[in-house]
Parts: structure tokens; C-alpha cells; sequence
């Protein structure tokens, strides 16, 4: 049964964006590695590691795109999730300074013995165990996800006023996350992270590791939601985007349907972040800024929602014009981001992908121009239409 459910998840559009994102695991860390520095080929470290950091982003596009594009929730707060994620790494790497820290203290991280914490809050128990740390990086925004979208799909709030609570949600932890007495290293957050896995997190083959890891888990991401889209239940879900009030009446609970995609998207969204923090080497509460999901958002229309692919797509391009763009004009970047969703909102509504493919059905459809025969058939006055449907033989 799990093997038929693969064969119809991986349609051919899904096996190239796997078979891309498993190679790059494998050619990237290779040409970091294995090439020399200076020749052709090469990919410097600090390469590596931003390729990394743009990879995590295409993995919480993707989530977006499983409730926005083919689920119809837009969500506002999915920066929350990553968050959260991102948290539940930081705070295993935390506890891995253990004596090394400014203060060596061997149990509380530096920032609580400056604000003179005697003890660790039972919230931080276990997570100096990776296994523990991981679990709880899908539990955390899997639990919230699923009792947010419990009570709201169950009241039935859709449209802008869903849009609106997720990103009161996402503030509201941006203000808990901000304050000192919370316990998660306040306006600073979480940083000086030493080792994962015993591994230095600055060493060369770390921070390959760790791309290959995100390259993997963003392949894993698309097999899962290719097989959700495909699935009967990926009907349903289009059919609750479509014609919401249509699906509730022929039979099914919509509320549950929503529930499902939102609580997966969550989760991919949290396991995002957490490949994103040892990557970067901070987590602080400016990952909740609404702003950030805003900016999912746009990523997922510029490449296409509702196309798995184009989400992908959008993240990476978007953020590679970012780290272009904050580095010639700082102070434009804001403006720019805002009139290309205003571009992408007029002229390509279907994104990037959805113009790829409306050029590829004109071309498909566009016919053949006739061969050098039929061409002196028509100078001889023949009918071109008989060239497609030629007139039958008399019976003799």
C-alpha cells in the first residue's frame, strides 16, 4: 500500500525536484570539499551555508504552499512555526556550551546567570538530549498549529479574518519571546552555539553536513506533499479551496481537512527553522516579526502557489535578489519587495510557474507549420484541410 501510494505521489514534476535537491546534497558538499580553493568548481563555505540558509526558506514556502495553494488558508503567521522550530534547535545547542560559556557555568546559559536565574525552568529539561530537542521541534509547532486550527476552522472563521488571528498570533509570541522573564535569552535570543551532535558548528564539514541535511529534508518535503496533493484527500483540499461551502454540504468535515494540512504545514515550518539556526547561528524573537511571514507570502506567489515547485522557486529567487539588493540599496529594499508583489499581484498572478506553463500550452497547442509537400499542394489549389482528415477511398 505504501508503495502504490509512492507511485502516485511521484508524478514526473516530483521526481525532477527530488532527483535536483538529493544531487545538489551530494555535488555541493563535494565541490566544497573536494575542490581546491581557487579553482574551478569550488564552492566557498560561507557559500554553503547561505545556499543552506535559502533552502530552509524554500522548505517553510513549501509549507505555505500546502495550506495557501491548495487549501485556500492564507496564513499570515507561518513565520511563527519556523520559529518555534528554530527555538527548539537553539535550545539544544545551549546546552551544549555547558563550562565553555562567558560565565562557565556547566547547566544555565550565560544569559541567565547575568539576570541571576538560580536554576533551570523545567521547560528547558532534556534539551540536552538531540533526540528530545527534535521531538520537541515537531511537537511544539505541530501543538500549536492544532489548537489554533481547532477552535478557529471550528468556528468557521476563513478568508481575511483567518488571515488576521494568525498574525495576531505570531506578534503576541513575538512580544512573550521579547520579554527577559520568559526565559529564552529576551531581545538578544540564542547564539554562541558551540557544538550539535559533538561536532564543532563552525568546522568546515559541519556546516556541509548540515546543508546536505536541509537539501535532504526539503526532498522529503516534496515526496510528502506531493503525496498529500495527489492523495484523494489532496482533492478534497482543492475542492475546500474552491467551493468551501459546497464541500461542507455533499458531506465532508471541512474543519478536518483544514486541520490536517494546517497541523503538517506547521510542522515542516518548524523543521525549517530548525535547520536554519545552527546554519546561521542565532535565533532571536525578530523571527516572529510579522514581516517575515508577509514575506513567505510573496515568495509563494512569485513562484506560484499551488505548484509545490513554485514556492521553491520564489524563495530562492527572492532571497537571492535580497542579498543582492541589501547590499547595493539597504534602504530601497522594503519598496522594492513591496511593487514586486504589487507586479506579481497585475501581471503574473499565476507566478513564475504559471507562466511557464501558460508559455508552454501556447507553444503545444500552436500548429505545426505544413511540410514542403503540403505546401505545394496548396499552391495547386488542394484543400489544406484534407491534409488532417483525408477523404476516404471509394470502395471499388
Amino acid at each position: 500500500m505504501l508503495t502504490q501510494a509512492l507511485l502516485r505521489a511521484l508524478d514526473k514534476k516530483a521526481v525532477w525536484v527530488i532527483g535536483i535537491f538529493l544531487a545538489v546534497a551530494i555535488l555541493v558538499p563535494m565541490a566544497n570539499l573536494l575542490i581546491p580553493p581557487g579553482q574551478f568548481g569550488h564552492v566557498p563555505t560561507y557559500m554553503v551555508s547561505l545556499f543552506g540558509k535559502y533552502l530552509s526558506y524554500a522548505m517553510l514556502a513549501l509549507a505555505l504552499d500546502l495550506v495557501w495553494g491548495y487549501c485556500g488558508i492564507l496564513s499570515l503567521g507561518h513565520g511563527a512555526f519556523f520559529a518555534l522550530g528554530g527555538y527548539a534547535m537553539g535550545m539544544y545547542l545551549m546546552r551544549q556550551i555547558g563550562s565553555r560559556g562567558v560565565y562557565g557555568n556547566p547547566v544555565l546559559p550565560d544569559f541567565m546567570v547575568f539576570l541571576n536565574w538560580k536554576e533551570l525552568p523545567w521547560y528547558w529539561l532534556g534539551f540536552d538530549n538531540f533526540w528530545f530537542a527534535m521531538a520537541m521541534v515537531v511537537v511544539v509547532p505541530g501543538l500549536l498549529a492544532f489548537v489554533f486550527g481547532f477552535f478557529a476552522f471550528r468556528s468557521r472563521v476563513t478568508g481575511v479574518y483567518l488571515s488576521i488571528m494568525t498574525q495576531a498570533m505570531t506578534f503576541a509570541l513575538l512580544l512573550a519571546f521579547f520579554r527577559n522573564d520568559m526565559g529564552f535569552g529576551g531581545n538578544n535570543g540564542l547564539t554562541d552555539f558551540k557544538d550539535i551532535l559533538g561536532a564543532p558548528v563552525q568546522a568546515q564539514t559541519t556546516r556541509v553536513a548540515l546543508f546536505a541535511a536541509t537539501a535532504v529534508a526539503l526532498a522529503l518535503s516534496v515526496l510528502v506533499c506531493s503525496m498529500i496533493v495527489n492523495s484523494k484527500l489532496g482533492k478534497v483540499m482543492i475542492a475546500v479551496r474552491d467551493a468551501e461551502s459546497r464541500t461542507r454540504f455533499i458531506g465532508y468535515r471541512v474543519e478536518y481537512v483544514k486541520l490536517f494540512a494546517f497541523t503538517v504545514s506547521a510542522i515542516m515550518a518548524g523543521i525549517a527553522g530548525a535547520l536554519y539556526v545552527p546554519q546561521v547561528g542565532i535565533i532571536n524573537p525578530g523571527e516572529f516579526e510579522p514581516g517575515n511571514s508577509i514575506e513567505v507570502v510573496i515568495w509563494a506567489a512569485v513562484g506560484g502557489r499551488g505548484t509545490l515547485v513554485g514556492p521553491i522557486i520564489g524563495a530562492i529567487a527572492v532571497n537571492l535578489g535580497k542579498s543582492w539588493f541589501t547590499t547595493a540599496f539597504p534602504e530601497f529594499w522594503l519598496f522594492a519587495l513591496g511593487a514586486l508583489f504589487i507586479f506579481v499581484t497585475l501581471f503574473l498572478p499565476k507566478g513564475i510557474v504559471g507562466l511557464w506553463q501558460q508559455i508552454f500550452e501556447r507553444r503545444r497547442k500552436t500548429p505545426a507549420p505544413p511540410s514542403p509537400s503540403q505546401s505545394a499542394d496548396v499552391e495547386r489549389g488542394k484543400d489544406p484541410a484534407s491534409f488532417s482528415n483525408p477523404q476516404p477511398r471509394p470502395a471499388e
